[in-house]
């Protein structure tokens, strides 16, 4: 072992401490990407509740959901009420001991419990707090229910997805709260590396509908300099090409080959070297402007391989090309095999399962997926007995009246 593993042996955030607040995706995902680098995820959750996701998602395994075990590892859990006095002072003793507090609830909702920035920050003024919503912590849309899926639509990318003669589709995944809590897992850090300097913490304001708005490259640009409205183009980016989702004898393929260089490559491997200096292709522009025509072409030759063969040819040349994958084909893949992209992980409730590992990897101090997610309540005496050094008779009364 290295000496900087020795030193951060859970990942390069071992020795922070986080408390979550958050429920389903935005804020837990945050607290995911937290923990995968290897920081102590302390998640809240309301006694005989706990966190929706416990019993979300289409395939149960003994009643129990299969998300849950990815959202949750490396996290702790603890049931607090935190809508009455006492459970809020309890609140106020783990901040103190915390450096991150994630929370995703409508904005108006903590300062409704006394559990505001304003106030927390008294206990503990290093405190970041990262408060992830549909439309942030000011504005006119602050205080409305905001969800992944209306962050997409205002965000501008559900207006861009599916076919062009059909109402706007979807992404299959929660991709609004999962980019939102990207970003906050961004400020949090940068949030980090100000209180080095200041000493202080802060607030990290990630509204969901900005952090789909932040990967809608030039579409608002586009708009205000020209007028132009991009528009749902299926599988195709229009004016790109060619790139595209092409037949073969058995399947679909993508091909990537909108680039000058690539493009007369792979003329050369269709054999078809004078469709690189066809006027109406010879250039980035003019391949733009005709794509439909090129892929026509394209798929004209596609459709004569089996998938495999055809990729064989594109690999070889340095196209980029590829298969659609399933999760059967990740789970049979090499390359997947090979880095490790997927991992089995075993948790108690459902036994063992894959899943994907942790992202980006890190040469010195990886990150790593250590605990299964956690039992509603699991580490109540852990956190409350251990770490806030409340005895036996007090946790019992707690227990008692509801407030854990």
């Amino acid at each position: 072992m290295s000496e900087a593993n020795e030193k951060l042996p859970h990942g390069p955030l071992t020795g922070i401490r986080v408390i979550e607040l958050g429920v389903l995706l935005a804020g837990p995902f945050c607290g995911q990407l937290l923990g995968d680098m290897g920081a102590e995820i302390i998640k809240v959750e309301l006694p005989g509740a706990g966190d929706p996701i416990r019993t979300w998602g289409r395939e149960l395994v003994n009643g129990q959901s299969l998300w849950w075990p990815v959202v949750a590892r490396n996290k702790k859990s603890v049931t607090l009420n935190l809508r009455v006095a006492e459970g809020q002072q309890l609140l106020y003793e783990l901040v103190k001991k915390a450096d991150i507090l994630i929370e995703n609830f409508r904005p108006g909702t903590l300062e409704g419990w006394n559990l505001g920035y304003d106030v927390l920050k008294k206990h503990n003024p290093r405190l970041i707090m990262v408060r992830v919503s549909g439309y942030g912590q000011t504005g006119p849309y602050a205080p409305r229910a905001g969800y992944g899926s209306i962050g997409e639509a205002m965000g501008g990318l559900r207006y861009l997805v599916g076919e062009p003669d059909r109402s706007p589709s979807r992404v299959g995944v929660s991709i609004g709260d999962s980019l939102a809590a990207s970003y906050a897992t961004m400020g949090a850090l940068a949030a980090l590396r100000a209180r080095e300097v200041t000493g202080e913490g802060q607030v990290v304001d990630c509204a969901i509908y900005e952090a789909v708005l932040a990967m809608m490259e030039s579409v608002v640009t586009e708009y205000y300099k020209t007028g132009y409205v991009r528009e749902r183009s299926g599988a195709r980016l229009p004016g790109i090409a060619p790139s595209n989702v092409y037949p073969t004898r058995d399947g679909e393929i993508l091909i990537g080959a909108n680039q000058d260089t690539v493009y007369r490559r792979l003329t050369e491997v269709m054999g078809r070297p004078e469709l690189a200096d066809d006027p109406r292709f010879a250039d980035h522009v003019s391949r733009g402007k005709n794509e439909v025509a090129l892929d026509d072409l394209i798929g004209e030759w596609t459709r004569q391989f089996e998938s495999g063969e055809l990729l064989d040819k594109l690999h070889e040349a340095g196209i980029p090309a590829g298969k659609i994958f399933t999760a059967k084909d990740m789970l049979e893949n090499e390359h997947f095999a090979a880095r490790e992209a997927l991992i089995k992980h075993h948790h108690p409730g459902v036994g063992d399962l894959m899943m994907q590992n942790v992202v980006p990897k890190l040469s010195a101090t990886p990150g790593s997926v250590r605990t299964p997610a956690p039992g509603l309540g699991e580490q109540n005496d852990e956190v409350y007995g251990g770490l806030l050094g409340l005895d036996e008779s007090t946790l019992a009364r707690l227990r008692e009246g509801k407030i854990i």
